[in-house]
């Protein structure tokens, strides 16, 4: 599934092309997509691929096609301190994504059947947390990740403001998913063949909106020998559904007071524009001018035929002109990473700094 926009080179290219096509429509979505690099998800020899927009699979581990992923974001209408259920997190990168915008105060919630996918996604959440400049600019829900089958979560569980399947539901399976869901809250998921937005509007109440033409693999359903209780995925008691100790609240206020403050010291360096990129000429064929000859009386004249290719030559070298008096686009400056560099400068104990840094080495 996919192949709706042209590949890019790079993971900002695959967010233009998005954008122009678009899948992408708001800020936020576009700001999350550009902070979270595609490639750091696929295995380093499949990276070649990561721009494209289409599916990846390799073994248990899988990443639906960038569009899917980004008309789910805009579908799930995210905000601040909203609380997320993703099941069928895979490799946890639309559960980064969405914790860049549901903030610190957020709940981020991931179910994967298979434990290796598991492992595979916190270990892309460790480096993300500890090698990308994107954590420190924004405010992060990090995503909890537990293995377990969807289909057997605890009937006392959590509900929750938005949820995403990422997997084929089945008919039967609906109302299932939709009890999971509080009221107002937003359900996106894959049925009968269309990604559809089901909004909870009252205790007994939904309503639904088919957002694209889709297919996905159905969802697992756990085989059950007989007298053999299925396990329960517990998700109550994961964090951070317990209270945050003051140690934690303090870090998260220190590090936005010195944030907004290093946003007004540095305001050029907060935007999502890209390079303009140079402008493409319209393609020409050249041909010779050819000169023919007519009788006029009993002289030969010579007679020259101007061809609608040499209008073309014309304009082209127009454009020519025009583009040497623009001054050329100057490479952009690598990205300063201002509040890593404001918490280093402070008068503290480098153990409080580490602390503040979440521990990062870089």
């Amino acid at each position: 599934m996919g192949g709706a926009v042209s590949a890019g080179e790079d993971n900002d290219d695959l967010i233009d092309n998005l954008k122009e096509a678009q899948y992408i429509r708001t800020d936020r979505v576009e700001q999350a997509f550009r902070a979270i690099d595609r490639g750091d998800y696929y295995l380093d020899s499949y990276r070649d691929n990561a721009y494209k927009d289409l599916a990846w699979k390799h073994g248990n581990i899988h990443l639906s096609a960038p569009c899917i992923y980004s008309e789910v974001m805009e579908a799930l209408k995210l905000q601040q301190g909203l609380s997320f259920l993703n099941l069928g997190s895979g490799t946890g990168y639309l559960s980064t994504m969405v914790g860049l915008i549901i903030g610190p105060f957020g709940v981020n919630h991931g179910v994967e059947l298979h434990k290796d996918v598991v492992e595979y996604a916190k270990e892309r959440l460790d480096e993300f947390i500890k090698n990308s400049d994107s954590f420190d600019r924004f405010e992060f829900c990090e995503p909890h990740f537990v293995v377990g089958n969807c289909l057997e979560i605890s009937s006392d569980s959590h509900q929750y403001d938005r949820i995403y399947c990422g997997a084929g539901v089945q008919k039967d399976h609906e109302n299932y998913m939709k009890i999971l869901l509080k009221v107002g809250g937003i359900l996106v998921m894959p049925i009968e063949d269309q990604l559809t937005q089901i909004t909870r509007t009252g205790q007994s109440s939904w309503e639904s909106k088919n957002i694209l033409a889709v297919s996905f693999a159905p969802l697992v359903q756990q085989s059950r020998t007989e007298g053999c209780k299925p396990e329960a995925v517990v998700l109550r008691e994961s964090p951070p559904m317990c209270v945050r100790t003051l140690q934690d609240l303090a870090r998260i206020y220190i590090r936005r007071t010195l944030r907004i403050l290093t946003n007004e010291e540095h305001p050029a360096r907060n935007n999502t524009q890209r390079v303009p990129q140079k402008r493409k000429r319209r393609p020409c064929r050249r041909r010779r001018r050819i000169n023919t000859y007519v009788f006029v009386g009993n002289q030969l004249i010579p007679q020259p035929m101007d061809s609608e290719d040499d209008e073309c030559i014309e304009e082209e070298s127009k454009e020519e002109e025009q583009e040497k008096d623009i001054e050329p686009v100057k490479p952009e400056e690598p990205r300063v990473n201002h509040l890593r560099d404001k918490i280093l400068s402070l008068p503290l104990p480098e153990s409080l700094k580490a602390y503040l840094l979440f521990y990062r080495e870089k």
